[in-house]
Order: C-alpha cells, then structure tokens, then sequence
C-alpha cells in the first residue's frame, strides 16, 4: 500500500478501528450494506442551496490523501468544508474530526491558505456543528496516513480495545473477535475482549 493515496473517509475507519480498515482494504467485505447505500441516497437527494459548492474532489502527493468533500460554504470571508453524517446519537466522534481535518488540510493545499475549521452536518437531528482544526489533529492525520500506507496484507492490527463497537461492525464475520481471542489470547491481552469467546 506504500506510496498509495490514503481516501480521506478511510481516516474515519481506521480511527475507529484499524482491524475493520484492513479487512475492507484489503478484502472486499463491505459489500452493498444498508448504512453505505442509504448514505449515498442522502447525499444525492441533498439540494443546492445559496453559496454552497457540493462534491469537491481534491488529492495530494505531499498530504498523502485523496477525497472528495461533501459540501463547501463559501459564505463570507471563510470557506468551510461539511462533512455530512448518519448519526442515530446525534452526536459525532473524534474519527470524525479527523476526517474532517484531513478535509481541511487538502482544502487548504487547494487554497493556498489555512481553513482553520470545518463543520459537520448530523441529518438526524438537524444540527450543523463546528469543528476547530487543530495542530493536534493535524499531527493525529499525518501518523495516521502514514500508519495505513505502511499496512500490509500480511500483518493483521489488534482488536479494538472496545468490544461494543464489533457489535453492529460489517467485517465481524470476517474479523471473529470472539473466536481470536478465544483461539490466540495472546493477540486479545490489553484490548478489553480477555475472556470474551
């Protein structure tokens, strides 16, 4: 995968989890899952509407990233990418603030200049959220590229340290929790899934 553009959304799945990221990079075990379809449905439904730019397709050598931004608000002096969201608890997590980050930082080589904020738009409750890019998050983006081009198909990440996020996962029939840490305890030691199986 070295050398590889990394696809900005994917900075969201290997923040929740690197193990589920490899099993769909590196297998297809996606498929045509409910969440995907209905989210790209949402997308294409979605109106244009005043000083909005939807789809903006961006890449970079130097970031290591590629993506495509959901909608751009180029009102007032700002230009603010938007990140839109599936989100049942209407709230959005830290893997989402680095993919917007990742967002921000292809708009900015873009631009020539900082966007020092992003926003993300949760359909379920109908809120618009704003996000300030900080250094931190951009360091958090750059060892994370780098983490994922360095993956290979021969060395599978550890479990999540969160059971709970395997329980509606896409890739549990491929990844077996339970049965790994069941069949090799060594590779469950420290993740939370001990005496799981």
């Amino acid at each position: 995968m070295t050398g590889e553009l990394v696809n900005v959304s994917d900075l969201n799945q290997y923040a929740y989890c690197s193990r589920r990221y490899w099993y769909l990079h590196f297998y297809d075990t996606q498929g045509r899952n409910y969440e995907r379809v209905e989210g790209k449905t949402t997308h294409e439904n979605q109106s244009t509407r005043g000083d909005w730019l939807n789809e903006l397709y961006l890449e970079s050598e130097q970031l290591g990233l590629k993506g495509k931004i959901d909608v751009l608000d180029l009102d007032g002096a700002r230009t603010v990418p938007v990140e839109r969201k599936r989100a049942e608890s209407g709230d959005y997590y830290r893997s989402d603030e680095l993919q917007l980050a990742g967002y921000c930082m292809l708009l900015e080589e873009h631009l020539d200049e900082q966007v020092r904020e992003g926003a993300i738009y949760l359909y379920q409750t109908d809120q618009r959220m704003h996000v300030p890019i900080t250094e931190e998050h951009r360091n958090a983006v750059e060892e994370q590229v780098e983490a994922m081009r360095s993956m290979t198909v021969d060395e599978i990440p550890p479990l999540t340290d969160n059971p709970k996020k395997c329980e509606a996962c896409s890739a549990r029939e491929y990844c077996m929790p339970e049965e790994t840490a069941l069949l090799e305890p060594d590779r469950a030691h420290g993740t939370g899934w001990e005496g799981h199986g």
